[in-house]
């Protein structure tokens, strides 16, 4: 049976919050399975930044003036919803950046300055999305380290003796994704990081795709980096957040170097700030973090545990009625998944299908979604990816269905 509002979980109601979802695409209403790239955002996150542009709207920390210390006020109050929402120690364990991307950027390059040398290895997996392996390749050639790589299963799980092979006295630390964007796979990250622990190596988690759909809590992972955007949680673009446990934040250098950054500045010496500032140069993207925080507010209204329990449904709804294609292969058959779903027709590329389900109102992805080793590693050009969200029905499954079969009857 499907999770319904009986059961606590009215999805239809919660449809309303989202103004993109009453569009149309095409002249068709949209059915929009494309929240793994980017989520649809509640009123209540676009309200928060008008209001906040409209009535609040100053620079932060830097004036006695009441306007801006009610900025001030609201801008810390988002970075403390952070710090609660995925139980950190501290608020200045938490870092306001752009995206996921600039996160793990932060850390590869400042990481890599630090403590990486020729002698080095940097340790991710074969699911990595570019943003998990660019930064790295970066840092590793600037030091002349070298990038190696956990191999995974046909399903699209890691093989973890394989992991255990390579986490040797050389690796100095494993960057890690949550939730891979393509597969969906839920990665073991406990186990990983008890094993990378016990050879006293730190682990940097990509939670980009695990932040929308379950519950986390830093402490309890034992996670020593964790990055997300802000935009696959509902909230706005342009805003994200990087976890830091406070030894290595305190051991890594400066990002960037600017206003807010500093402590005191001299032609001949700077000081730096203390933590959170210290890697947050520049004026910030104030309203992106009150939208933030806003989004977390709408997310704790519903609990991950029914978006869990509903998304979940979903997924084997959608699995089932897909099933129903002709020629259809799953790319990423793990046993713990994520709501997204990848697949292909035989005989038909990914782009022509989307193509099609474009013009009947169904936004799905199609492509390498960033993941082109992944797609080298399946031997495939690409994958159609629907990516699913609390705010998806069974009709916007059924639609995409009925597009699929639709599309490859006028491909034949």
């Amino acid at each position: 049976m499907p999770v319904t509002a009986e059961k606590g979980f009215d999805v239809e109601k919660l449809r309303s919050d989202f103004p993109l979802l009453q569009t149309a695409m095409n002249g068709k209403p949209i059915a929009f399975l494309d929240s793994a790239a980017s989520s649809q955002k509640p009123s209540a996150v676009l309200e928060a930044m008008d209001t906040y542009y409209r009535e609040k709207h100053a620079n932060v920390h830097r004036g006695v003036y009441q306007l801006s210390q009610d900025a001030t006020a609201a801008y810390e109050k988002a970075r403390e919803l952070v710090r609660e929402f995925i139980n950190a120690p501290s608020s200045h364990e938490v870092i306001f950046v752009r995206g996921c991307t600039e996160g793990i950027n932060l850390v590869a390059a400042t990481f890599g300055r630090r403590f990486l040398d020729a002698d080095s290895e940097v340790l991710i997996s074969a699911m990595e999305h570019h943003s998990n392996i660019v930064p790295w390749q970066m840092a590793c050639e600037d030091k002349g380290a070298k990038l190696k790589v956990i191999p995974i299963n046909d399903e699209g799980e890691l093989l973890m003796d394989e992991f255990e092979r390579l986490l040797t006295d050389k690796v100095k630390i494993v960057a890690l994704t949550h939730v891979s964007n393509t597969l969906g796979t839920v990665n073991p990250i406990h186990e990983v990081v008890e094993k990378a622990h016990a050879k006293g190596i730190p682990v940097l988690v990509d939670g980009a795709q695990a932040i929308p759909h379950m519950q986390v809590d830093v402490q309890e992972l034992d996670v020593d980096f964790y990055a997300f955007s802000g935009h696959k949680m509902f909230g706005p673009t342009g805003i994200g957040v990087l976890f830091g446990k406070e030894k290595w934040l305190n051991a890594l250098p400066p990002y960037q170097g600017g206003g807010e950054m500093i402590e005191t500045v001299t032609f001949e010496k700077t000081t730096y700030n203390e933590l959170p500032h210290k890697f947050e140069a520049g004026t910030p993207d104030i309203a992106g973090a009150i939208g933030l925080g806003a989004a977390i507010e709408y997310i704790q209204s519903i609990g991950y545990e029914n978006i869990h329990a509903y998304e979940m449904d979903l997924l084997h709804y959608a699995t089932r009625q897909l099933q129903q294609v002709e020629g259809i292969r799953f790319i990423g058959t793990a046993r713990d998944k994520a709501s997204v779903i990848s697949f292909l027709v035989e005989g038909f590329h990914p782009y022509d299908l989307g193509t099609i389900l474009d013009k009947l109102g169904i936004a799905v992805r199609t492509g390498h979604h960033c993941t082109q080793p992944l797609m080298e590693r399946f031997c495939i050009p690409g994958t159609v990816r629907a990516s699913l969200a609390f705010y998806n029905n069974r009709t916007d499954i059924d639609r995409l269905v009925e597009g699929v079969k639709r599309a490859v009857a006028m491909l034949r």
